[in-house]
């Protein structure tokens, strides 16, 4: 199991990084919220476990910029034991659990297991399918009605956002995040736009159909159920 210790007390963060890895868990370390960022942004883990009060960056805000493109991965929260306001904010920003410093180590393994065997219940295969539509994250491959078909990787990273949200619209901020993580610049503005539009090409015959929300974004839903829509 690959974790994520997100956690700036270097003397917490090494003995929980030892007992993890004694338990055979793989561990890496973010000592701020800006590595924290960037590690989850372009890392699969399967548990992450966030200290709220991370410097440069916190941990709410790492936990929001997380949940904007990716609603699955399981999340524990380390708050004060005081925290209660913490705690409450940082379960409504999309935390899966919490607990309470100090702690001990085998409540905290405990939540980690239990968290995992729930992801992965809920996610028997990484496979994410809609209509004719299937997609697999680990393996990067698509298909359309059992053929296989050739996405950029903004297409990508659009398409597993819209698969990952489906039924709730898309933002364009969101999108945006998600193609900037890697720091790379947008280019011209409509680009949204234009990768939306090559998106629903390679979508025909899916019986699945991206629905331009006015003002609000994008709508994975299912062929059929969407209004007319303009662009």
């Amino acid at each position: 199991m690959h974790i994520l210790l997100a956690e700036d007390d270097t003397i917490l963060a090494d003995a929980l990084g030892a007992q993890l890895r004694g338990a055979g868990y793989t561990v890496e370390h973010a000592p701020n919220g800006p590595v924290a960022e960037y590690l989850l942004l372009r890392h699969s883990f399967d548990v992450a476990i966030l200290d709220l009060g991370l410097p440069m960056m916190d941990g709410l805000s790492v936990l929001r910029q997380l949940r904007a493109v990716n609603q699955q991965m399981p999340v524990i929260i380390l708050t004060a034991q005081d925290g209660l306001d913490s705690r409450v904010a940082g379960l409504n920003a999309g935390a899966d659990d919490y607990i309470t410093k100090p702690f001990d180590f085998p409540e905290l393994e405990a939540r980690v297991r239990a968290l995992a065997r729930r992801a992965k219940a809920g996610t028997a295969s990484s496979e994410l399918g809609f209509g004719q539509l299937f997609f697999d994250p680990k393996t990067r491959r698509a298909s359309v009605a059992g053929e296989l078909i050739e996405l950029s990787p903004r297409e990508w990273t659009l398409l597993e956002l819209l698969l990952l949200n489906r039924d709730n619209v898309v933002t364009k901020e969101q999108i945006v995040q998600a193609w900037t993580s890697d720091g790379s610049d947008l280019g011209a503005g409509n680009a949204i736009e234009v990768y939306i539009h090559r998106l629903r090409r390679r979508l025909e015959h899916s019986e699945v159909d991206i629905r331009t929300v006015r003002g609000l974004g994008y709508l994975l839903e299912a062929a059929g159920r969407a209004v007319p829509r303009a662009g």
